[in-house]
């Protein structure tokens, strides 16, 4: 599919989606921050639905300027897989006991753990551990005063609503880890002050949405907006690094002998600086993963449903960037005035997950359908693997 433009009076909107099937409210959304004077254009990914402050599945580019808003305020927000050397036929029959050690090892919800992980033995892959925890010291005084302790607990935690950790089957019957998390309790605390701190300045007194506020280049806002940004969205890829690690573990203690490929990894909810048509902009992608020519990118489907392992195009037209996932068709209150947990087993079948009213909201249901949006940005990825749970931890 190649790309629709709407009409606006802004920068260009290019859409990997078909209008008519966009709430009315994310289309206004859509058009506001195209017409913002340092937006230099937009790119709408097939998942797109209505969110806080931007419409989720949007990419934003930016001159000399960026939303916090439209970041969001989980982060960092991503995905991580990793594929084993273990097959189907490894698996055991039952696996509720697997899904317990998970559930044991990384805690979820509002969990954390007891005390912080010790990630100088943990086999994470990252380093300078030091300089990352020094520099929190630096964060936004009303957040680091009160938050390292928590911060550093939560650290390798899975959080509650749509993230997820799954063991998934790819079509030829490999084994694949994968989980979805973000930057946890300090990512919100610090996207809630930047936020507010952006709708109080006198150049976005007469936005047509208060959530439209930004912070410009050069100026003590911006500056302190990107030292947060930029370091939560470290803490959001080491949090996804240490949950694989101890992921790994728990897998290792039930099959001896397994192996792992390397690691894929990709933000969806971020600002990256980056040059577009030869001029430096900032890239928000929110519900929007990189998808530049070779690099290879998650885009997962809903507890139930296929999930996509995809190498990008590098198309340019949408900044190099694919959707982050199914994209919600209905809210969450929608979802659990409309379905039951007799509902959701049904469509949860064969998958070893909570089955109960209170993950109602993530019923299969409630998201678009996975293979659309993938058939809808074949020009912006190609599909190097198909997977389908077979657990699915949830908070």
């Amino acid at each position: 599919m190649s790309f629709q433009e709407l009409d606006g009076n802004g920068a260009p909107i290019r859409l990997w989606a078909d209008p008519a099937s966009i709430e009315e409210q994310a289309l206004a959304q859509l058009r506001n921050v195209a017409a913002l004077p340092w937006v230099s254009g937009v790119a709408v990914m097939p998942d797109v639905h209505y969110g806080k402050g931007a419409t989720v599945g949007s990419v934003i580019a930016m001159r000399g300027a960026v939303s916090p808003a439209a970041v969001g305020v989980d982060i960092g927000c991503g995905m991580t897989a990793q594929r084993t050397s273990l097959t189907a036929e490894d698996l055991p029959e039952d696996l509720s006991r697997l899904r317990g050690a998970i559930e044991k090892a990384i805690p979820v919800g509002r969990g954390m753990h007891k005390r912080s992980v010790d990630v100088d033995h943990l086999k994470t892959g990252f380093r300078g551990w030091h300089r990352f925890w020094g520099e929190f010291d630096e964060l936004a005084k009303p957040v680091a005063r009160s938050l390292k302790g928590r911060s550093m607990q939560q650290l390798g935690t899975l959080g509650g609503g749509n993230h997820f950790i799954e063991v998934c089957l790819s079509d030829d019957g490999q084994v694949w880890l994968m989980l979805h998390s973000g930057s946890r309790n300090v990512g919100n605390k610090l996207a809630e002050f930047h936020i507010e701190k952006a709708k109080a300045l006198p150049h976005n007194a007469d936005l047509p949405d208060p959530d439209l506020a930004v912070f410009v280049n050069d100026t003590p806002t911006m500056d302190a907006y990107r030292r947060d940004l930029f370091w939560a969205q470290e803490y959001a890829r080491r949090n996804r690094a240490v949950m694989m690690a101890l992921l790994r573990e728990v897998v290792r203690k039930k099959f001896k002998k397994v192996s792992f490929d390397e690691e894929i990894s990709c933000h969806h909810n971020y600002v990256a600086e980056e040059v577009h048509d030869g001029h430096e902009v900032l890239v928000t992608r929110k519900g929007a993963i990189h998808a530049g020519a070779g690099r290879m990118g998650i885009i997962p489907g809903s507890m139930g449903a296929s999930s996509f392992i995809v190498r990008g195009l590098g198309n340019a037209d949408a900044f190099e960037s694919a959707s982050h996932g199914a994209g919600r068709r209905m809210s969450r209150n929608q979802a659990r005035k409309r379905f039951t947990a007799e509902d959701l087993v049904a469509q949860t079948a064969g998958v070893e997950c909570r089955k109960d009213s209170g993950v109602v909201d993530e019923i299969p249901s409630a998201y678009k359908d996975i293979d659309e949006v993938i058939a809808a940005q074949s020009d912006l990825v190609e599909v190097t693997a198909r997977l389908k749970q077979v657990i699915c931890v949830k908070g």
